[in-house]
């Protein structure tokens, strides 16, 4: 169970304070029911009310120093996605990003940069869906990257742009 103060990641919110634990004073809402108040660190202005025992989205504590370090190392034998349907290439996306596993974040990461470097190649701009999808896994993963390591949003995109081995610079136009 999480206390209050604790970071987590929350769904496709990214990373979370547990602002208050316990019953929620509301009408209709049964008072034995315990609920987690989470504010999402990059907006602030909203609150999310989770059950405690929820079975929904993703919740989980944030990733470890230690933790990102090891993965970041691994980056280079984190295989790319293989979806040769393009129809399904998106749905594939969604399914991977809804995990919130860093490792399957930078995967989607990765498969999107190889697919945007070979349709260069052959004079194709990227997808609309690979940006979209892009941004996405890169949003997640900064976002809680920063927190853990204790830097700025912006140093954790060069930061892990560098160790996939892209220009820090390209971090702003994939």
């Amino acid at each position: 169970m999480f206390q209050k103060g604790d970071y987590v990641i929350y769904g496709n919110n990214g990373a979370c304070i547990v602002d208050d634990v316990g019953p929620l004073d509301i009408p209709g809402v049964p008072e034995e029911r315990v609920y987690y108040t989470l504010v999402p660190f990059y907006t602030r202005d909203s609150r999310l009310f989770v059950p405690a025992d929820h079975t929904g989205a993703v919740l989980r504590a944030l990733v470890s120093k230690e933790e990102i370090l090891r993965l970041l190392e691994e980056i280079p034998s984190i295989e790319p996605l293989f979806v040769q349907d393009e129809k399904q290439r998106e749905a594939r996306y969604k399914e991977t990003i809804r995990t919130c596993d860093c490792r399957e974040l930078i995967r989607v990461m990765r498969t999107i940069e190889q697919r945007k470097k070979s349709r260069l190649a052959i004079g194709k701009k990227m997808t609309a869906s690979d940006e979209k999808y892009f941004r996405i896994a890169q949003d997640n993963l900064c976002g809680e990257f920063a927190i853990s390591l204790g830097i700025d949003r912006r140093q954790a995109d060069a930061f892990i742009m560098e160790k996939l081995e892209l220009d820090p610079d390209q971090a702003e136009t994939v």
